[in-house]
């Protein structure tokens, strides 16, 4: 089954043979989307696509580094090659300033200079080659596990915190719900006092229209606080978020739950008849944004 991730972590693994040792780091942090990016030893192109393919099939978003470094083992089978035309050039310049009182370069100077001493990777014929990128494949696949490990980690963390802001949503909902029914009970009274207040006026001019427009004032205003439509849906999107959260990845599903957690929360402040209402809305709205933020963090 799979488990609720975060974005954020780290993996690290060794790796040794073919008369080379490497070590391969893979860390992540938060992102709208999946980017893979690799970093290893000039001309494997190939690893570079490989270890780019393991991190798609392992995460769903984030922003996933993975870097290679590997140097030969002293002594291994590896020949070091020395690029004669770039030494005698070397040479050259180097006798010509000789000539004009410079100090002549030292041996391991001129083999330190750039291009002399081929890269041994560039010597590996293509078996070896390949033989060595699978190596170093497998390295680079254990450090993204072991990342994925550590951004579960992270998810395990974060997932109690998630429940705390939906159970606490839950709970206003209710308080929503009885504050509406008595809503109803305001704008009755409501009614009641705008009744009251126009009876003389009724009674004295007998004015039939008057006496409509009251009870379509007081329709408009009943219609317009009826909240049941959008705490129907608060309620249906709890139950979508306890079902996202135990899932994954949830991330981008819940990033749009939000959307709606807040378009009905807006809808009910805004067709509040009540101060207390109005109060449990805009909490409503806080405890969802405080969730939102929270969700940033999950894969």
């Amino acid at each position: 089954m799979s488990r609720l991730s975060g974005m954020t972590g780290f993996g690290r693994a060794d790796g040794a043979g073919l008369g080379w040792t490497w070590a391969v780091e893979a860390r992540s942090v938060n992102g709208r989307n999946l980017e893979v990016r690799f970093r290893g030893p000039n001309g494997f192109d190939a690893l570079e696509r490989a270890a780019k393919a393991a991190g798609q099939a392992r995460f769903a978003r984030g922003q996933v580094s993975v870097g290679l470094q590997a140097r030969r083992v002293e002594g291994g089978e590896g020949v070091v090659v020395v690029n004669q035309d770039v030494l005698k050039r070397y040479l050259a310049l180097a006798n010509q300033l000789a000539e004009d009182g410079a100090t002549p370069p030292s041996a391991d100077g001129l083999l330190a200079l750039r291009g002399v001493i081929e890269a041994p990777e560039e010597t590996d014929d293509p078996e070896a080659r390949g033989a060595l990128e699978a190596a170093m494949l497998t390295t680079v696949e254990a450090a993204l596990d072991a990342l994925k490990t550590s951004r579960e980690a992270e998810g395990a963390q974060l997932k109690p915190v998630l429940e705390d802001f939906i159970g606490r949503i839950e709970a206003l909902t209710a308080q929503a719900e009885t504050e509406a029914a008595a809503q109803v009970e305001a704008i009755r009274d409501r009614f009641a006092r705008r009744m009251a207040e126009l009876a003389p006026t009724l009674a004295a001019t007998g004015a039939p229209e008057l006496e409509e427009r009251v009870f379509l004032e007081a329709a408009a205003l009943a219609t317009k606080a009826d909240v049941r439509e959008e705490l129907d849906r608060l309620t249906a999107h709890v139950e979508a978020a306890c079902r996202l959260v135990a899932s994954a990845p949830a991330g981008r599903k819940l990033d749009f739950l939000m959307q709606e957690f807040m378009r009905e929360a807006n809808t009910l402040c805004s067709k509040s008849a009540t101060t207390a209402l109005t109060g449990i809305g805009l909490e409503l709205k806080a405890v969802i944004e405080q969730l939102r933020e929270q969700i940033q963090n999950v894969e």
